[in-house]
């Protein structure tokens, strides 16, 4: 499943967020929580969250303490959850401080997986990738190019 969309929510006083019913069946065999290194809190299939790691977290140097220090602030921080009956997940009150949640939050879709976010992080973040989209799409046309073998802005 690709996760896409944005929803405006809230969470309840035992720091659950109801997930919206679109994104139920790919998390219903479990899924995974962790920290963003963007102020939000990642959501992800359990099965991809594992790919995931071991394509980029396990490849990474073990003798870096940098590397090691990455992987113990996502692994430490991050917790295997299930949806419950009426489709809510439970926050850790780790995720939720380091995230700044309080009360309202926005779920964004990232593709891969979901963002959890504050409102107000999220304004900030969507307004900064507004800023910069063209400049996002330039580099990233570049590089495509790049790993393509084709000349930089050599058309079709």
């Amino acid at each position: 499943m690709t996760f896409r969309g944005l929803h405006e929510l809230s969470l309840d006083p035992k720091n659950r967020v109801n997930v919206p019913a679109t994104y139920r069946p790919a998390l219903a065999n479990g899924l995974v929580l962790r920290p963003s290194v963007e102020n939000c809190i990642e959501l992800w299939p359990e099965d991809s969250a594992e790919e995931m790691e071991a394509k980029t977290l396990g490849e990474l140097n073990p003798f870096s303490r940098d590397s090691r220090r990455m992987q113990r602030r996502i692994f430490s921080m991050s917790v295997n959850g299930k949806l419950d009956s009426a489709g809510r997940v439970l926050l850790s009150r780790e995720l939720i401080e380091s995230a700044g949640l309080e009360g309202k939050c926005v779920i964004a879709g990232a593709g891969t997986h979901l963002e959890i976010w504050s409102p107000e992080e999220w304004d900030s973040e969507s307004t900064e990738n507004e800023k910069k989209a063209e400049e996002l799409t330039e580099s990233l046309a570049a590089k495509h190019d790049a790993a393509r073998g084709a000349v930089p802005g050599g058309g079709a």
